[in-house]
């Protein structure tokens, strides 16, 4: 068991073997890092303090050339599951080559380790406390490693804070990565466990599926798990959330200021809207709340 109570399923080809019933393993040489020189950044320290800009400066000292882009620093505090979540959907975008810092880590400087994922060409650094999870789900091979003290010491991180990893854990190890002077496998051996998600997949019963609400954007819109394949099949699907029923259509003009409606977004999951206003208030969701879609 993981330290929080939630069970540590072994890792088969870099994916979590057990997370989701009837979910094929896929076995494969995982594509080869070569790092661009790009580094993203996930977290959920926000932008009034400091933490952002010194994270980005112990980049920058250990890497002068580094490129840096923010992915988001808006994720709920001590969520990890929302930034893996738009990491998942993200990554694709960003050159091959790109390491992928997220840190969203309530953990922070107790017994958790820190993993270092190697999937489709990009490296992805996080703690290991399943938010890489929809990450590696998402690729079909992946290789998973736990960073090793003895790398941290090569980098001289032989004293970090106990409340700032980001500064003084990410930041050198991204930097070195990124700059070339370490590659993936020298961070540590691969390992056969890692920590799964935090957000069960969609379910489906007859002919009813069920999936979460897992963010709210800054419009109001909830956005869930329920992705684009799980539609398949479903004749005349009809989105229920609170205790509405919402027509599936195309784009938020389709219907009328002020009514709610569901689309696929254009991330490839299922978001429930409303027309130039908050979906999120007017229906007094959040995240976590259930959505299911029927046949009609």
């Amino acid at each position: 068991m993981a330290g929080d109570g939630r069970a540590v399923y072994p890792v088969v080809a870099g994916r979590p073997a057990g997370v989701a019933a009837g979910q094929t393993l896929v076995t494969g040489t995982v594509q080869e890092f070569a790092a661009s020189g790009v580094v993203t950044l996930t977290t959920d320290f926000g932008l009034k303090d400091p933490f952002v800009g010194v994270m980005k400066g112990r980049l920058v000292a250990g890497f002068p050339a580094v490129r840096i882009i923010d992915l988001t620093h808006e994720i709920p505090a001590h969520w990890p599951a929302e930034a893996g979540f738009w990491l998942s959907r993200s990554f694709r975008y960003f050159p091959v080559g790109t390491v992928h810092v997220a840190v969203v880590d309530p953990g922070v400087g107790g017994a958790r380790a820190i993993a270092a994922v190697e999937a489709a060409g990009h490296l992805f650094l996080a703690p290991d406390n399943g938010l890489l999870a929809p990450v590696i789900e998402s690729v079909s091979v992946v290789c998973a490693r736990h960073v090793s003290g003895a790398v941290l010491v090569r980098l001289g991180v032989d004293a970090p804070s106990a409340t700032f990893h980001g500064r003084d854990i990410f930041a050198p190890l991204a930097a070195a990565v990124a700059a070339g002077r370490l590659l993936p496998a020298d961070l540590g051996d691969p390992v056969g466990e890692l920590v799964p998600g935090w957000i069960e997949e969609p379910t489906v019963v007859g002919a009813q599926l069920t999936g979460t609400v897992v963010t709210i954007d800054h419009f109001g819109n909830l956005i869930t798990n329920i992705e684009a394949r799980h539609l398949e099949g479903l004749v005349h699907p009809v989105v229920r959330a609170a205790g509405r029923d919402l027509p599936l259509r195309r784009t938020y003009s389709d219907v009328r200021p002020g009514d709610y409606l569901a689309l696929v977004n254009s991330f490839g999951v299922l978001e429930i809207a409303r027309a130039e206003r908050s979906a999120a208030e007017g229906l007094g969701l959040a995240r976590g709340a259930p959505v299911t879609v029927v046949s009609k």
